[in-house]
C-alpha cells in the first residue's frame, strides 16, 4: 500500500505490543494505564443518561455543535471553577473526544514538519507518537520528583525556540511526578519571557491522596501577567468518571480554539452528543465529589500497598518516589547486588514469573533510561499487588 510518508515517523506502541503477551492464565498485570472499572459510578451514569433522554432526547441523539454541547460546556466551566480556574467561560473551551483528541488537534493546528516541541523525559507515550506523526522534532526536558527541572527547561527553550512545551504537571504518566508550586509559577514566567506556548495536560490532577496538589497552571495564570494567552489546558473525565464516555476538553486562546474546532469538524464532526449530554447531567447532579472521594481512597491504599511491598520485597534493587496521586509508580532498577538493571530484560523475566509491567524506555523521546519501568496500581486489589510484587522480586 502507498502509505503516507508521515507514518515513517511513528511505530506501534510498545505497550500495545506488550499486551499481546498478557494472555497467559493467572498473570497479574501492572501494565495498564486505565482506571479500575469497579470504581465507575454505574448508578450515577445510568441516572444521568436516563435524565439526558428524558429531558431533551432530540438534543442528546442528534448531531451537535463541533465545539461541544453547550450544557456540558457550562458544567465543565463550573467544574474548572471549583478547581481554582474561576474565569473560564463556556465559550473558552471546546469539548474533545477524550483529551487524546485535544493532543491530536494541537498537532494538526500547531505543528509543521520540522518544528521543535519540548516534552518531558519521560512523558505520555501517545504524545510522542502523535506529535511525531505531524513531523515534530521532539526535545526532551529532564524531570525529577518535583516535575520538570525549570532551570534546564529555560535553557532548552532559549536554545530550541520550540513551537510549544508539553507538560503533565500533576501526577504525570508515567512518572507520577508533581510539579511544585514554585516551578509552576516559573513555567508561566518562562512562557511570557520567551513568548512560548505551554500545553498543560491534566487528566490525573483530581486523583490525589491526602493534600490537594498545587493549583493547575491555568488556575495560577493570574499570578503571571500575559501567561493566560500562552496557555492551553487539556482535561478529561476518563480517569475520574469513565473512559468509555470519551469526554475531554481543551481550554485555550480563542484563535487556537477556532482552528481546532475547524480541524475537529473534519475528523469527527463532534464528540458524541449522547455522551456529552450524559456527562452534563452527571456533573449537574453533583455526584462527582463523592465519586472522587471514593476513588482517591481506594487508589491511595493501593499505592501505599505497592510502595510498601516494593520496599520490602525488592529493597535496594529499585528506587522510586512514593506517588502522591495518579495511577503509577515510576521505578528505576539500580543493579544493586548484581541484580538485573535493564527494564526490557526485566519485563521479559517478569512475564515468565506471571506479572507484567511496562518498560520505561519507550516513554522517552530521546536518551532513554533503560533502567526505568512503570507500574500501575489502579486495577489490582491489594492482595494481587502484594503477590505481584513478590513475583517481581523473583524475576530479579
Amino acid at each position: 500500500m502507498p502509505f503516507a510518508d508521515r507514518l515513517n515517523n511513528v511505530e506501534t506502541s510498545a505497550i500495545r505490543e506488550l499486551f499481546k503477551l498478557l494472555g497467559k492464565p493467572g498473570i497479574i498485570s501492572f501494565a495498564g494505564g486505565f482506571p479500575d472499572s469497579a470504581m465507575f459510578d454505574v448508578d450515577g451514569i445510568r441516572e444521568a443518561s436516563n435524565a439526558a433522554l428524558a429531558k431533551d432526547p432530540g438534543a442528546a441523539l442528534q448531531y451537535g455543535a463541533t465545539e461541544g454541547f453547550n450544557p456540558l460546556r457550562e458544567q465543565l466551566a463550573a467544574f474548572m471553577a471549583q478547581k481554582g480556574a474561576k474565569d473560564v467561560a463556556p465559550d473558552q473551551l471546546i469539548v474533545t473526544t477524550g483529551s487524546q483528541q485535544a493532543l491530536d488537534l494541537l498537532g494538526k493546528t500547531l505543528i509543521s514538519p520540522g518544528d521543535k516541541v519540548i516534552v518531558e523525559g519521560p512523558t505520555f507515550l501517545a504524545t510522542i507518537q502523535c506529535f511525531r506523526l505531524y513531523g515534530a522534532e521532539l526535545v526532551s526536558a529532564p524531570i525529577d520528583g518535583d516535575g520538570v527541572q525549570t532551570d534546564k527547561l529555560e535553557h532548552l527553550i532559549a536554545e530550541h525556540k520550540p513551537k510549544f512545551v508539553y507538560l503533565i504537571p500533576t501526577f504525570g504518566n508515567p512518572s507520577g511526578a508533581m510539579l511544585s508550586a514554585e516551578r509552576r509559577k516559573r513555567v508561566l514566567e518562562l512562557a511570557v519571557q520567551h513568548n512560548t506556548i505551554i500545553v498543560e495536560d491534566d487528566p490525573y490532577g483530581d486523583l490525589y491522596f491526602g493534600e490537594a496538589p498545587p493549583p493547575s497552571l491555568l488556575a495560577m495564570s493570574p499570578l503571571v501577567e500575559g501567561s493566560r494567552e500562552l496557555l492551553v489546558h487539556c482535561g478529561s473525565l476518563s480517569k475520574v468518571l469513565s473512559p468509555g464516555l470519551r469526554v475531554g476538553w481543551m481550554i485555550g486562546p480563542a484563535e487556537l480554539l477556532a482552528k481546532a474546532t475547524m480541524c475537529k469538524q473534519f475528523s469527527d464532526a463532534h464528540t458524541s452528543t449522547f455522551a456529552q449530554s450524559t456527562a452534563a447531567e452527571y456533573l449537574k447532579a453533583g455526584r462527582m465529589p463523592a465519586t472522587l472521594d471514593k476513588v482517591r481512597s481506594v487508589y491511595a491504599q493501593r499505592a501505599k500497598t505497592m510502595g510498601d511491598a516494593l520496599r520490602q520485597e525488592l529493597g535496594d534493587a529499585v528506587s522510586f518516589v512514593q506517588p502522591q496521586g495518579g495511577l503509577f509508580v515510576w521505578a528505576r532498577l539500580t543493579g544493586a547486588g548484581g541484580k538485573v538493571a535493564d527494564g526490557n530484560d526485566y519485563a521479559k523475566r517478569a512475564i515468565e514469573q506471571g506479572v507484567a509491567f511496562v518498560p520505561g524506555a519507550p516513554f522517552f523521546c530521546a536518551h532513554p533510561d533503560h533502567a526505568t519501568f512503570r507500574l500501575s496500581f489502579a486495577t489490582a486489589p491489594e492482595d494481587k499487588i502484594v503477590e505481584g510484587v513478590s513475583r517481581l522480586a523473583k524475576a530479579l
